[in-house]
């Protein structure tokens, strides 16, 4: 089972948060590798725009590449700024918003 990246340069230096653009109204995501035991995905929030409600079958990973998102995990609520981190643990009712616009980069472990 190897995960091979894509949508995204390699051997090359980058600021992740410049791979996802912010569109107007939208929540858009970029996946940069999944497979049965892996997901990275990022993503870029418009300012309040969100992921409602949801579980997740692995541990999701999440840190802040710009703005301010907010995470809510079974009903409290978490605020990240560029460079935080929080992980939404497995099968835990979880929803994120951008409070402003919000880059993040997701990582699912299953």
């Amino acid at each position: 089972m190897s995960t091979l990246m894509k949508n995204i340069k390699k051997a090359e230096v980058l600021k992740l948060k410049d791979e996802v653009s912010y569109q107007e109204g939208q929540v858009v995501s970029k996946t940069l590798a999944q497979n049965s035991a892996l997901s990275v995905t990022l993503f870029a929030f418009w300012a309040g725009e969100e992921i409602s409600t949801h579980e997740s079958g692995g541990d999701a990973f999440v840190t802040c590449l710009d703005g301010v998102g907010k995470i809510t995990i079974d009903g409290i609520d978490y605020e990240l700024h560029e460079g935080d981190s929080i992980v939404m643990p497995a099968k835990h009712p979880h929803a994120v918003m951008g409070q402003e616009n919000f880059k993040m980069l997701l990582v699912v472990v299953f």
